[in-house]
C-alpha cells in the first residue's frame, strides 16, 4: 500500500461521539478516506509526560479521563489490539534522533485516541499504540518528534495527532454546539489553515507570537502540540492539506489536517 498521510484532528469535547455535528460526520468517514493502516501510533493531548513515552500494552484499556459527563460515554469502550512492536520501533527512531523515549508497559487509550479511532475504525482491529506529549519542551521539540518519526509512514503506519486546532475551555460552555465561531478563534483558524497549506512550519511552530490571538485560542499547550507532531511527519518542507473546517461551541475549531 501506499504510505499513509499523517494526520491532525480535532476531538472536541468527549461528547462528540454521541451528538450530530459535521465533525462527528467527518471523523466517521476518515478511516474510509485513508484506508486501513498496518498499524496506528495516536499522538493525543491527553498523555502529558516530561519526557516522551510511548505504550507497550498488549491490550490496552479504554481510559474515560473526564468527568461528569453523560454515562453513557462511561460505557463505552475500544478494545483494539496493541502495537508494542510499533512502539519499540518508535522509541528507537526517536532515540537516533537524539530524543530518547520511554515505555510505558501500561498506559491504555484515553479518549484523545479513542474518540476519534472509535468513529474512524469502529471495528477496533487495527493495532493501535500511543505516544505522550511533552507540554515543557515546546512546540518545536513536537516538530522534531515528527520528523523523527516520518519513515512509520512508508512502514504502513498511520501517525494520528489527535488535540484541538483551538481550545480555551475558560470560555467553553458559553455557546451551544452548534453555535458560529466567535472572532478571534475564527481569526486564528484562518490564520492555522493558511499556515499548514503554506508548509510555513516555523510559523506554525512559533504560533503564539505569529497567529492572531494564539495565547488565548491556546491558554496551555497540549491541545495544540499534535499538530505539530503530524506535520513533522509529513516530512521536510510538507505542505498540509485541510480535511475538514467546523465549529462546536462557538470556540472549538474542528479543523483536520493532513501531510504527505
Amino acid at each position: 500500500m501506499s504510505a499513509p498521510p499523517s494526520v491532525f484532528v480535532s476531538h472536541g469535547a468527549p461528547t462528540l461521539i454521541l451528538e450530530r455535528a459535521p465533525a462527528r460526520d467527518f471523523l466517521a468517514g476518515l478511516g474510509a478516506t485513508l484506508g486501513r493502516p498496518e498499524a496506528i501510533l495516536c499522538v493525543s493531548a491527553h498523555w502529558e509526560t516530561a519526557e516522551p513515552a510511548v505504550s507497550t500494552a498488549e491490550r490496552p484499556g479504554t481510559i474515560h479521563d473526564f468527568y461528569g459527563f453523560p454515562e453513557a460515554l462511561y460505557r463505552l469502550h475500544y478494545p483494539a489490539p496493541g502495537a508494542s512492536a510499533l512502539a519499540r520501533r518508535a522509541a528507537g527512531l526517536l532515540a537516533g534522533a537524539g530524543l530518547g523515549c520511554a515505555l510505558d508497559p501500561d498506559r491504555g487509550l484515553d479518549h484523545g485516541a479513542w474518540a476519534p479511532l472509535m468513529l474512524a475504525y469502529p471495528d477496533a482491529r487495527v493495532p493501535t499504540t500511543q505516544l505522550s506529549v511533552q507540554p515543557g519542551l515546546g512546540a518545536a521539540h513536537h516538530l522534531a518528534l515528527g520528523r523523527a518519526l516520518a519513515p512509520l509512514r512508508d512502514e504502513g503506519v498511520l501517525v494520528l495527532a489527535s488535540g484541538g486546532a483551538t481550545h480555551n475551555l475558560g470560555e467553553f460552555g458559553r455557546h451551544p454546539i452548534g453555535a458560529p465561531p466567535v472572532e478571534y478563534a475564527r481569526a486564528f483558524d484562518d490564520w492555522l489553515a493558511e499556515a499548514v497549506e503554506a508548509g510555513r512550519a516555523g510559523d506554525v511552530a512559533d504560533y503564539r507570537n505569529r497567529a492572531p490571538h494564539g495565547a488565548r485560542n491556546h491558554p496551555s499547550e497540549e491541545h495544540f502540540l499534535p499538530l505539530l507532531v503530524a506535520m513533522g511527519a509529513g516530512g521536510p518542507g510538507a505542505k498540509g492539506r485541510r480535511l475538514h473546517a467546523s465549529f462546536t461551541y462557538g470556540v472549538l475549531s474542528m479543523a483536520a489536517f493532513a501531510f504527505g
